[in-house]
C-alpha cells in the first residue's frame, strides 16, 4: 500500500515539475496540502537524494535537481520509502530470506512477489514527473 509520506512526495514532486521557478516549501504545503514541516523532512530526503535542489533568500525554494522527464516515479518512491518490493526476498538489489522463511530458493509465495515487484517496477520507472504534471493517462493493454 502506498503510504502518505510516499504520496506527500509524489505530489510535491509533480508540484515542481509544474512550476517555472523555484517554489517556496510553504508554497508547495499550501497548494498540496501537506504539513509544512513534514514537507520539510520529504523536500530534505529528496535533495539528499540529488532530485530537489534549494537555494536560500529571498528569490529562494525548491527546483527539481533534473529535468522533470528524467524523474520517474520509482525514484521517488525508493528515495522516500526504500526497495518497491512488498518483502526483503522479493528486492532486485541484494534479496534477502523472511524472517519466518526455511528456505527462500525454494518458497512458494517468493515467485509471485517477485513478479510484482517487477511489474510494480516497470509502470513506476516508466512514468516520469513530466508526463504525470501534463496529466498523462496510464492505460494497460
Amino acid at each position: 500500500m502506498l503510504s502518505q509520506k510516499a504520496r506527500y512526495a509524489l505530489h510535491a514532486a509533480i508540484h515542481l515539475a509544474r512550476a517555472e521557478t523555484r517554489v517556496p516549501s510553504a508554497e508547495i504545503a499550501q497548494a498540496e496540502g501537506i504539513p509544512p514541516k513534514f514537507l520539510e523532512q520529504l523536500l530534505a530526503e529528496l535533495k539528499r537524494r540529488g532530485i530537489v535542489e534549494s537555494r536560500r533568500g529571498p528569490s529562494g525554494g525548491y527546483v527539481l535537481a533534473r529535468p522533470a522527464n528524467e524523474i520517474t516515479f520509482a525514484q521517488i518512491l525508493r528515495a522516500v520509502e526504500g526497495p518497491l518490493a512488498l518483502a526483503p526476498c522479493a528486492r532486485a538489489a541484494a534479496p534477502k530470506r523472511c524472517d519466518d522463511c526455511e528456505d527462500m530458493e525454494s518458497c512458494a509465495i517468493r515467485p509471485i512477489l517477485v513478479a510484482v515487484r517487477q511489474t510494480s517496477a516497470l509502470l513506476l520507472e516508466g512514468m516520469s514527473l513530466a508526463e504525470a504534471a501534463g496529466g498523462k493517462k496510464v492505460s494497460f493493454g
